[in-house]
């Protein structure tokens, strides 16, 4: 019996879809960080953030420090999660990227184009995540 000796390929998709995952691995570490900082400055000081309008959501904004402080390490810890390929780095990828709109939309009125901009963010690590298959797979 002979083996397949072609060179394994890779299919433009799995190499889009691959650098993808990738990208949204550092996003997560990056996104982890800045929301680390957010809540740093939340915490220790009310005033450095003012609301905009009324808004029905309305949480005390050093309640929303620990909110963000501790969202960021967990989400900075699933983008190294997702670096180093592993499942359950995805799987928490999605579901804190999933987490991440929802607590940035509550956020809108304090930081609403940071707020903005890291829901776009989260919307294309979730669509990164799940499309990725497995790191390593093989193509005949």
């Amino acid at each position: 019996m002979s083996q397949n000796t072609a060179p394994r390929t890779q299919s433009t998709g799995d190499s889009w879809t691959s650098g993808g995952t990738l990208f949204a691995g550092v996003l997560m570490v990056v996104i982890g960080i800045v929301d680390i900082l957010q809540g740093i400055v939340a915490i220790a000081e009310d005033e450095v953030f003012t609301r905009v309008g009324d808004y029905v959501f309305k949480f005390d904004l050093t309640a929303w420090g620990w909110i963000h402080l501790c969202l960021g390490v967990i989400v900075a810890l699933a983008g190294f999660g997702i670096l180093k390929g592993t499942a359950w780095g995805r799987i928490a990828g999605i579901a804190l990227a999933s987490l991440n709109i929802i607590a940035q939309f509550l956020y809108l009125p304090y930081q609403p184009w940071w707020a903005l901009f890291s829901m776009a963010v989260s919307v294309f690590v979730i669509w990164a995540l799940a499309t990725h298959e497995t790191y390593g797979k093989d193509t005949v």
